[in-house]
Parts: C-alpha cells; structure tokens; sequence
C-alpha cells in the first residue's frame, strides 16, 4: 500500500501539460500514403502526433516497437524513419525459438512482407521477440524502444520480466521506454488485469523493477467516457468490438458469461481509457 501511494506521488510529480514543437516530418508521415484507412480514423483516440512528440521522438533516432500488431505505429514510424535518416525495427514472431513451428514462420513471412515496399517503408528491420528470443539488438544501440497496449499480455503469459530486461539491455543510457496501456484508474485492477485494464502503479512497478525511472505522464490518450466495466472487458470497445469473449481472456477470474449488449454505448465510447508514460533508462 505505502509502494502504491509512493508511486502515485512521484506520477503526480511528473505529470504536468507538455509543449509540442512542430515536426513538419513527422506531421507528413502521420498524413503519407503509407497509412491504412482503418488506422486513420483512429487518429482521434490514439493522437500520434502528440504522443509521439511526447515521448520524444526526433529525426535519425533507432527506434524498436515491440510487437505491432496491425502496424498502426509502423506505418508512422518507418516512413518518419526514411524522411530522417533513422532505423526502424519491429519485432516479430521468433523463429529462432526451440519452440517455433511451420506456423510461426509462415507468420514470419507474412508479417515481413507486410512492410517489404521500401517506398513507403524505408528499409524495416526485424528482430525476432517471445519468451525464449535472443537479444532485440546489440546493447545500449536504440534510442527509443515503443510498446503500445502490450504489457497486459505480457503480464498474463509470465514474459514481462524478460520484456522489460529485453528493452532495457537494448537501450542506450539516457534512452527512451515509451509505454500505452489501457488504464484501470481510478478503480481497482482486476486480478492480472485479465479485463485488459492495468494500474499506472503496477505499470511503474514493472519497469522499475528493471531498472527504468519513469520521468514524464501525460493525459493525452485519457478518456473520461471509459467506465471500464464492460461486458467483454476492454475488448468491448473499439477497435476490437468483441461479441464474445476472446479465446485468450479464458483464464480470467470470474468473468462473466457471453451476452449480448448495445453496441452503439460502446461506439459512444470510443476506445479506451489510456496511460501514456515514458521511462528513461538512467545513465
């Protein structure tokens, strides 16, 4: 309880109304060709420019996202990359792993071409990232490592620790850790945060823990509308809109059962309630 109020203090200490300089590159790549329909209307909730700003990305810097998904990120980050004169790498299923099966390289593929056009692109470069993966790069080599709506997986599967060692051994001292979570604040989180929602305490507890010294907070992503109490947790919402569980929430403690419910409340909502955090790793 006294850790839970210490970080909460040390947030509020940080947390404060953050100044944007323009980035006409920047701005270009969130409005460039290489944007997916579906990841634009997004902009609304998700506010790239801002967020990206504040976590302090600038022209020719190494930058890692650890896993994509769609390539909402990607699609921004890679072309600014090309404009700047920077890297981009994305991580990847791992192919490298003892475990690693026909699927997992086919996905491999697929995910890599996904982003082969180095006229939209640039040169993207991959490293392979799950629980057994080799080092995302050589140490102290990136400027600024990105997860975005990942760590409550992370948390479930038992890969946070490695996560978190893995991003802090590959960023350089001074180096950026830029964190988007589903927020569970103000109320309490769900064992796990099985409903996809984690508390800003159990976020900093976790990078901390590997060594990382949170250092900025922003509202940016915020939505007061997110009540966070959604039949199907924070798949409810947008952009996923589940209409039943999904298959990996199985575990969840006491979850309800599948019902149906006014998807037009949710829409109301938009996507949800987020913390946006940035990290630096000292040195």
């Amino acid at each position: 309880m006294l850790r839970a109020l210490l970080i909460a203090a040390a947030v509020a200490t940080v947390s404060g109304t953050v100044a944007y300089a323009a980035d006409a590159r920047l701005e270009a790549a969130v409005k460039g060709p290489a944007r997916a329909s579906a990841h634009v209307v997004r902009d609304i909730h998700r506010h790239p420019v801002e967020s990206l700003t504040f976590w302090g990305l600038k022209p020719g810097l190494t930058v890692i996202e650890a896993q994509p998904g769609t390539g909402y990120w990607t699609e921004i980050l890679a072309p600014y990359a090309k404009a700047t004169g920077g890297r981009y790498v994305a991580t990847a299923p791992d192919v490298d792993a003892p475990s690693a099966n026909e699927a997992t390289r086919t996905g491999r593929k697929a995910f890599e071409a996904r982003y082969a056009d180095e006229a939209k692109f640039g040169k993207v470069a991959f490293a392979g990232f799950g629980p057994e993966s080799r080092p995302l790069g050589a140490p102290a080599s990136a400027d600024l490592v990105l997860t975005a709506r990942n760590i409550h997986n992370w948390v479930w599967s038992g890969m946070i620790d490695k996560a978190m060692a893995d991003f802090y051994a590959v960023l350089k001292p001074g180096g950026v850790l830029a964190i988007e979570e589903h927020r569970a604040d103000p109320r309490p989180q769900a064992t796990e945060g099985r409903d996809g929602y984690l508390s800003i305490a159990t976020v900093v507890a976790l990078a901390e823990k590997a060594g990382f010294r949170l250092v900025a907070q922003s509202d940016i992503n915020a939505n007061p509308k997110d009540t966070k109490d959604h039949v199907f947790g924070v798949w409810t919402l947008p952009p996923y809109r589940a209409k039943a569980f999904p298959t990996f929430t199985k575990d969840w403690p006491g979850r309800p059962a599948n019902v149906a419910y006014d998807a037009a409340k949710y829409e109301a909502i938009g996507e949800s309630d987020r913390m946006t955090l940035r990290f630096v790793k000292p040195g």
